[in-house]
Protein backbone atom coordinates (compact mmCIF):
# COMPACT_ATOMS: atom_id res chain seq x y z
CA UNK A 1 0.00 0.00 0.00
CA UNK A 2 1.33 3.20 -1.37
CA UNK A 3 2.11 6.29 1.42
CA UNK A 4 -1.11 8.16 -0.49
CA UNK A 5 -3.61 5.05 -0.22
CA UNK A 6 -2.24 4.79 4.03
CA UNK A 7 -3.23 8.51 4.35
CA UNK A 8 -6.60 8.18 2.91
CA UNK A 9 -6.99 5.08 4.85
CA UNK A 10 -6.04 6.49 8.00
CA UNK A 11 -8.38 10.15 7.07
CA UNK A 12 -11.44 7.76 6.50
CA UNK A 13 -10.97 5.75 9.86
CA UNK A 14 -9.76 9.14 12.05
CA UNK A 15 -13.76 10.20 10.31
CA UNK A 16 -15.70 7.55 10.87
CA UNK A 17 -14.22 7.61 14.48
CA UNK A 18 -14.89 10.74 14.84
CA UNK A 19 -18.68 10.64 14.10
CA UNK A 20 -19.22 7.34 16.07
CA UNK A 21 -18.00 9.54 19.14
CA UNK A 22 -20.15 12.35 18.28
CA UNK A 23 -23.59 10.14 17.03
CA UNK A 24 -23.64 9.40 20.99
CA UNK A 25 -23.09 12.93 22.48
CA UNK A 26 -27.10 13.19 22.27
CA UNK A 27 -27.62 10.66 24.91
CA UNK A 28 -24.80 12.30 27.38
CA UNK A 29 -26.22 15.67 26.17
CA UNK A 30 -30.13 14.09 27.32
CA UNK A 31 -29.21 13.16 30.76
CA UNK A 32 -27.13 16.16 31.40
CA UNK A 33 -29.75 18.18 30.61
CA UNK A 34 -31.57 17.56 33.83
CA UNK A 35 -29.27 19.55 35.75
CA UNK A 36 -27.39 21.36 33.63
CA UNK A 37 -28.57 24.08 30.78
CA UNK A 38 -27.48 24.02 27.39
CA UNK A 39 -25.32 26.90 27.63
CA UNK A 40 -23.41 25.32 30.54
CA UNK A 41 -23.01 21.69 28.80
CA UNK A 42 -21.51 23.42 25.83
CA UNK A 43 -19.17 26.20 27.90
CA UNK A 44 -17.81 22.97 30.65
CA UNK A 45 -17.04 20.50 27.76
CA UNK A 46 -14.90 22.59 25.63
CA UNK A 47 -13.30 24.13 28.82
CA UNK A 48 -12.33 20.42 29.64
CA UNK A 49 -11.31 19.88 25.96
CA UNK A 50 -9.18 22.82 26.01
CA UNK A 51 -7.48 21.99 29.54
CA UNK A 52 -7.02 18.59 27.88
CA UNK A 53 -5.32 19.59 25.06
CA UNK A 54 -2.94 21.91 26.64
CA UNK A 55 -1.83 19.07 28.73
CA UNK A 56 -0.74 17.00 25.43
CA UNK A 57 1.04 20.13 23.93
CA UNK A 58 1.16 23.50 25.95
CA UNK A 59 3.47 24.56 22.46
CA UNK A 60 1.95 27.92 21.43
CA UNK A 61 1.43 28.24 17.87
CA UNK A 62 3.37 32.22 17.31
CA UNK A 63 1.18 35.16 15.83
CA UNK A 64 2.63 35.10 11.85
CA UNK A 65 0.27 37.65 10.77
CA UNK A 66 -3.64 39.07 11.07
CA UNK A 67 -4.64 36.98 7.90
CA UNK A 68 -3.68 33.94 9.74
CA UNK A 69 -5.16 35.01 12.97
CA UNK A 70 -8.70 35.64 12.03
CA UNK A 71 -8.71 32.27 10.50
CA UNK A 72 -8.31 30.52 13.81
CA UNK A 73 -10.95 33.29 15.41
CA UNK A 74 -13.30 32.88 12.31
CA UNK A 75 -13.05 28.38 13.28
CA UNK A 76 -13.74 29.52 16.85
CA UNK A 77 -16.61 31.29 16.23
CA UNK A 78 -17.95 29.17 13.69
CA UNK A 79 -17.42 25.59 14.90
CA UNK A 80 -17.27 26.06 19.01
CA UNK A 81 -19.36 29.02 19.64
CA UNK A 82 -21.79 29.63 16.91
CA UNK A 83 -22.97 26.51 15.81
CA UNK A 84 -23.81 24.97 19.31
CA UNK A 85 -25.10 28.32 20.28
CA UNK A 86 -27.32 28.01 17.22
CA UNK A 87 -28.26 24.36 17.54
CA UNK A 88 -29.19 24.56 21.68
CA UNK A 89 -31.30 27.88 20.22
CA UNK A 90 -32.90 26.08 18.03
CA UNK A 91 -33.93 22.93 20.30
CA UNK A 92 -35.86 25.62 22.41
CA UNK A 93 -38.46 26.63 19.83
CA UNK A 94 -38.88 23.64 17.74
CA UNK A 95 -39.11 19.86 17.49
CA UNK A 96 -35.87 18.23 17.98
CA UNK A 97 -36.56 16.13 15.43
CA UNK A 98 -36.95 19.28 13.22
CA UNK A 99 -33.32 20.06 14.27
CA UNK A 100 -31.60 16.70 13.80
CA UNK A 101 -32.99 16.77 10.06
CA UNK A 102 -31.87 20.15 9.30
CA UNK A 103 -28.60 20.31 10.71
CA UNK A 104 -27.42 16.75 9.27
CA UNK A 105 -27.17 18.28 5.68
CA UNK A 106 -24.21 20.17 6.68
CA UNK A 107 -22.33 18.31 4.03
CA UNK A 108 -24.35 20.06 0.99
CA UNK A 109 -23.26 23.42 2.48
CA UNK A 110 -20.11 22.12 3.10
CA UNK A 111 -19.78 21.04 -0.87
CA UNK A 112 -21.37 24.23 -1.91
CA UNK A 113 -18.58 26.62 0.15
CA UNK A 114 -15.90 24.65 -0.52
CA UNK A 115 -16.99 24.38 -4.89
CA UNK A 116 -16.19 28.11 -4.56
CA UNK A 117 -13.06 28.39 -2.26
CA UNK A 118 -11.21 25.17 -2.16
CA UNK A 119 -9.40 24.28 -4.80
CA UNK A 120 -9.95 20.23 -6.23
CA UNK A 121 -13.08 20.62 -3.64
CA UNK A 122 -15.63 20.85 -7.06
CA UNK A 123 -19.04 18.64 -6.68
CA UNK A 124 -20.78 16.68 -9.28
CA UNK A 125 -23.80 14.99 -9.83
CA UNK A 126 -23.87 11.86 -8.58
CA UNK A 127 -22.34 13.70 -5.35
CA UNK A 128 -25.87 15.69 -5.50
CA UNK A 129 -27.72 12.39 -5.91
CA UNK A 130 -26.00 10.35 -2.87
CA UNK A 131 -26.91 14.04 -1.19
CA UNK A 132 -30.88 14.01 -1.67
CA UNK A 133 -31.00 10.16 -0.77
CA UNK A 134 -28.80 10.85 2.52
CA UNK A 135 -31.54 13.59 3.07
CA UNK A 136 -34.44 11.22 2.76
CA UNK A 137 -33.06 8.71 4.73
CA UNK A 138 -32.26 11.41 7.25
CA UNK A 139 -36.01 13.09 7.10
CA UNK A 140 -37.14 9.17 7.46
CA UNK A 141 -35.46 9.11 10.75
CA UNK A 142 -35.94 12.38 11.97
CA UNK A 143 -39.74 12.42 11.59
CA UNK A 144 -40.02 8.72 12.35
CA UNK A 145 -43.03 7.76 9.91
CA UNK A 146 -45.17 11.04 10.86
CA UNK A 147 -47.28 12.21 8.64
CA UNK A 148 -47.26 15.08 10.24
CA UNK A 149 -44.58 17.76 10.04
CA UNK A 150 -44.34 20.80 12.55
CA UNK A 151 -43.29 23.92 11.95
CA UNK A 152 -41.81 26.56 13.66
CA UNK A 153 -40.23 29.32 11.63
CA UNK A 154 -38.19 30.78 14.45
CA UNK A 155 -36.82 27.26 15.36
CA UNK A 156 -35.86 26.00 12.06
CA UNK A 157 -34.40 29.16 10.38
CA UNK A 158 -31.96 28.90 13.38
CA UNK A 159 -31.63 25.58 12.77
CA UNK A 160 -30.89 26.14 9.29
CA UNK A 161 -28.06 28.58 10.19
CA UNK A 162 -26.05 25.78 12.23
CA UNK A 163 -25.08 24.01 8.89
CA UNK A 164 -24.22 26.92 7.27
CA UNK A 165 -21.68 28.16 9.73
CA UNK A 166 -20.46 24.51 10.12
CA UNK A 167 -20.02 24.51 6.59
CA UNK A 168 -17.32 27.77 7.06
CA UNK A 169 -15.27 26.09 9.49
CA UNK A 170 -15.08 22.93 7.32
CA UNK A 171 -13.51 25.09 4.89
CA UNK A 172 -11.32 27.21 7.37
CA UNK A 173 -9.73 24.03 8.98
CA UNK A 174 -9.19 22.82 5.35
CA UNK A 175 -6.87 26.56 5.08
CA UNK A 176 -5.70 25.79 8.31
CA UNK A 177 -4.28 22.50 7.98
CA UNK A 178 -2.81 23.90 4.83
CA UNK A 179 -0.62 26.10 7.43
CA UNK A 180 1.57 22.87 8.05
CA UNK A 181 0.68 23.28 12.19
CA UNK A 182 0.45 20.44 14.40
CA UNK A 183 -3.56 19.05 14.43
CA UNK A 184 -3.50 19.45 18.68
CA UNK A 185 -2.17 23.45 18.80
CA UNK A 186 -4.85 23.94 16.30
CA UNK A 187 -7.57 22.34 17.72
CA UNK A 188 -6.44 23.74 20.72
CA UNK A 189 -6.31 27.46 19.24
CA UNK A 190 -9.66 26.99 17.86
CA UNK A 191 -11.02 26.02 21.24
CA UNK A 192 -9.55 29.11 22.70
CA UNK A 193 -11.09 30.92 20.92
CA UNK A 194 -14.22 29.42 20.67
CA UNK A 195 -14.87 29.76 24.61
CA UNK A 196 -13.41 33.21 24.48
CA UNK A 197 -16.57 34.20 22.39
CA UNK A 198 -18.92 32.12 23.81
CA UNK A 199 -18.41 34.46 27.34
CA UNK A 200 -20.73 36.52 26.31
CA UNK A 201 -23.26 34.05 25.94
CA UNK A 202 -22.93 32.64 29.29
CA UNK A 203 -24.52 36.36 30.27
CA UNK A 204 -28.07 36.15 27.78
CA UNK A 205 -28.40 32.66 29.01
CA UNK A 206 -28.92 30.79 32.71
CA UNK A 207 -25.23 30.09 33.68
CA UNK A 208 -24.30 29.06 37.19
CA UNK A 209 -21.09 26.93 38.45
CA UNK A 210 -23.07 24.72 40.99
CA UNK A 211 -19.67 22.80 41.75
CA UNK A 212 -22.59 20.20 43.46
CA UNK A 213 -23.72 19.46 40.17
CA UNK A 214 -20.15 17.79 39.71
CA UNK A 215 -19.97 15.51 42.64
CA UNK A 216 -23.01 13.40 41.03
CA UNK A 217 -20.83 10.14 39.25
CA UNK A 218 -23.31 10.23 35.93
CA UNK A 219 -22.97 14.09 35.48
CA UNK A 220 -19.07 14.08 35.74
CA UNK A 221 -18.29 10.78 33.27
CA UNK A 222 -20.80 12.05 30.68
CA UNK A 223 -19.23 15.94 30.93
CA UNK A 224 -15.95 14.28 30.86
CA UNK A 225 -17.37 12.08 28.01
CA UNK A 226 -18.07 15.25 25.94
CA UNK A 227 -15.31 17.47 26.98
CA UNK A 228 -12.18 14.67 26.34
CA UNK A 229 -14.04 12.07 23.75
CA UNK A 230 -16.03 14.80 22.14
CA UNK A 231 -14.57 17.88 21.72
CA UNK A 232 -10.67 17.50 22.77
CA UNK A 233 -10.03 14.19 20.52
CA UNK A 234 -12.78 14.25 18.51
CA UNK A 235 -11.88 17.74 16.68
CA UNK A 236 -8.61 16.60 17.10
CA UNK A 237 -9.23 14.16 14.88
CA UNK A 238 -11.70 15.45 12.37
CA UNK A 239 -9.45 18.72 11.42
CA UNK A 240 -6.85 15.85 11.05
CA UNK A 241 -9.00 14.37 8.88
CA UNK A 242 -10.46 17.39 6.83
CA UNK A 243 -6.90 17.72 6.40
CA UNK A 244 -6.08 14.85 4.83
CA UNK A 245 -9.53 14.13 2.80
CA UNK A 246 -10.49 17.33 2.09
CA UNK A 247 -13.53 19.54 3.45
CA UNK A 248 -16.36 17.76 1.46
CA UNK A 249 -15.28 14.24 1.55
CA UNK A 250 -15.06 14.35 5.30
CA UNK A 251 -18.18 16.11 5.61
CA UNK A 252 -20.07 13.71 4.06
CA UNK A 253 -19.41 11.27 7.42
CA UNK A 254 -21.97 13.79 8.91
CA UNK A 255 -24.95 12.03 7.59
CA UNK A 256 -24.05 9.11 9.59
CA UNK A 257 -24.59 10.89 12.91
CA UNK A 258 -28.47 9.99 12.55
CA UNK A 259 -27.71 6.53 12.15
CA UNK A 260 -25.56 6.36 15.11
CA UNK A 261 -27.74 8.17 17.44
CA UNK A 262 -31.14 5.94 16.92
CA UNK A 263 -29.04 2.99 17.10
CA UNK A 264 -27.86 4.23 20.51
CA UNK A 265 -31.07 5.05 21.19
CA UNK A 266 -32.54 1.79 20.72
CA UNK A 267 -29.37 0.09 22.66
CA UNK A 268 -28.84 2.41 25.77
CA UNK A 269 -32.32 4.02 25.96
CA UNK A 270 -34.55 1.67 24.54
CA UNK A 271 -36.22 3.88 22.35
CA UNK A 272 -38.29 2.07 19.89
CA UNK A 273 -37.25 1.26 16.54
CA UNK A 274 -39.63 1.59 13.09
CA UNK A 275 -39.64 0.92 9.46
CA UNK A 276 -38.70 4.13 9.02
CA UNK A 277 -35.95 4.28 10.82
CA UNK A 278 -34.77 1.03 8.95
CA UNK A 279 -35.41 2.53 5.85
CA UNK A 280 -33.73 6.13 6.46
CA UNK A 281 -30.97 4.25 7.98
CA UNK A 282 -30.65 2.38 4.92
CA UNK A 283 -31.17 5.45 2.44
CA UNK A 284 -29.15 7.44 4.53
CA UNK A 285 -25.69 4.97 4.17
CA UNK A 286 -26.31 4.23 0.58
CA UNK A 287 -26.60 8.16 0.07
CA UNK A 288 -23.16 8.31 1.72
CA UNK A 289 -21.75 5.71 0.16
CA UNK A 290 -22.83 7.12 -3.45
CA UNK A 291 -21.23 10.61 -2.54
CA UNK A 292 -18.19 9.30 -1.17
CA UNK A 293 -17.37 6.90 -4.46
CA UNK A 294 -18.02 10.02 -6.67
CA UNK A 295 -15.28 12.20 -4.52
CA UNK A 296 -12.82 9.07 -4.75
CA UNK A 297 -13.45 9.00 -8.58
CA UNK A 298 -13.14 12.15 -9.71
CA UNK A 299 -9.80 12.00 -6.88
CA UNK A 300 -8.51 8.83 -9.05
CA UNK A 301 -9.01 10.73 -12.28
CA UNK A 302 -7.68 13.45 -11.03
CA UNK A 303 -4.14 11.84 -10.30
CA UNK A 304 -4.52 10.06 -13.28
CA UNK A 305 -4.12 13.21 -15.07
CA UNK A 306 -1.65 14.63 -12.82
CA UNK A 307 0.60 11.23 -14.28
CA UNK A 308 -0.04 11.70 -17.64
CA UNK A 309 0.67 15.53 -17.58
CA UNK A 310 4.10 14.29 -15.71
CA UNK A 311 4.79 11.39 -18.15
CA UNK A 312 4.10 14.19 -21.52
CA UNK A 313 6.60 16.48 -19.93
CA UNK A 314 9.04 14.15 -19.81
Amino acid sequence: MTTDKRNMTAGHLLAFMTILIWGNTFISTKILLVDFTPVEILFFRFLIGYAALLLIDSQPIRFRSWREEMLFIGAGLCGVALYFLLENAALTYTLASNVGVIVSIAPFFTAVLAHFFLEGEKVNVQFMIGFVMALAGIMAIGFNGSVLLRLNPAGDILACLAPVVWAVYSVLMRKISALGYPTVRCTRKVFFYGLLLMVPALFLFPFRLGPERFYDLSNASNLLFLGLGASALCFATWNRAVGILGAVTTSIYIYIVPVITVASSALILHEKLTWATYLGTFLTLAGSYISERSRKRRGNRDARHAAQAASDRI
